[in-house]
């Protein structure tokens, strides 16, 4: 049975929620990533992405050299510990749509990272899985137009029936 450890990521760099979007945007390009943990000291206490930066920055109309990362991350994050198993965690990952999941140990300190590609990599007999998991996790998602007006067409062919 192989585990979160035998394939994750360590000695991740991490960023602290007061650090600015223009911070995290280029710790990102030094890093080719496209997401950086947050922590307060070694706890884990977020995640941000590049998506965060860009549309909740900008949708916030938020100052890149000002905005922090407390304004724009993900708070509640799903994670892994060091000795789950790797499938079930994979499982997980495609259930939930996520490419990338912290790895924590039990007192929330940061102690790696796991990711779609991490598991293709490290773990070639497992390729089967995750060409299936990585389809899962990449379906894509309906926007949601709960809150869009309806155009006068949408509103006229509704009333026909």
């Amino acid at each position: 049975m192989a585990t979160v450890q035998d394939v994750m990521t360590r000695d991740v760099r991490s960023m602290s929620p007061q650090q600015t979007l223009c911070d995290a945007a280029k710790l990102m390009d030094e890093l080719n990533v496209g997401v950086v943990p947050v922590c307060e000291g070694d706890r884990l206490v977020g995640m941000v992405t590049d998506r965060d930066i860009v549309v909740r920055g900008l949708a916030r109309d938020l100052d890149p050299l000002q905005g922090q990362l407390n304004d724009v991350m993900s708070g509640h994050v799903r994670t892994a510990r060091p000795d789950d198993d790797l499938d079930e965690v994979l499982s997980e990952m495609a259930n939930a749509q996520i490419r990338r999941m912290p790895v924590v140990d039990a007192n929330e300190k940061l102690v790696g990272i796991l990711s779609i590609g991490d598991i293709a990599a490290k773990s070639p007999e497992d390729e089967e899985d995750v060409a299936m998991s990585l389809g899962d996790i990449s379906s894509p998602a309906e926007p949601d137009r709960s809150a869009e007006p309806k155009s006068q067409s949408q509103s006229q062919t509704q009333g026909q029936g």
